[in-house]
């Protein structure tokens, strides 16, 4: 697996972790939200580059892979939203126009899909408009 994509899967699996941190900010995940991630990821994250895991699936799959892993372990939101925050960080340049909108607005479509925005979502949203500058 050459470096770039090893990355490129990293990629995916943090903005994994800052979905998941944005589905369980207000301490469970819903399984309208899952259901809303797995519509999304197909629709629109499928076609935003051509990176593959070593499977030679589209490693855009890695955001639903650690979604759900992260669903069966026990973490801390603002740990897991932390570790999202540090790679984004190190990696910036990764991270194009077109996936910082790509994000944010997934991250909002996910707080909407269970009875709105809630505050503990808001402050996650917030925290990554904050960072991306948005």
């Amino acid at each position: 697996m050459l470096n770039s994509q090893k990355v490129g899967i990293e990629l995916y699996e943090n903005i994994g972790r800052l979905f998941f941190a944005v589905a369980m900010a207000d301490g469970k995940v819903h399984p309208k939200e899952l259901k809303k991630l797995r519509q999304i990821v197909r629709e629109r994250w499928l076609n935003v580059d051509d990176i593959e895991d070593m499977y030679h699936a589209d490693a855009a799959y890695q955001i639903e892979t650690v979604f759900e892993w992260l669903m069966e372990t026990d973490n801390d939101v603002d740990e897991v939203f932390n570790e999202f925050k540090q790679f984004y960080k190190e990696h910036t340049a990764l991270f194009s126009h077109k996936i910082n909108g790509l994000m944010v607005d997934t991250a909002n479509d996910i707080a909407n899909v269970f009875s709105g925005k809630n505050k503990s979502e808001l402050i996650i949203i917030g925290k990554l408009c904050l960072l991306l500058n948005k």
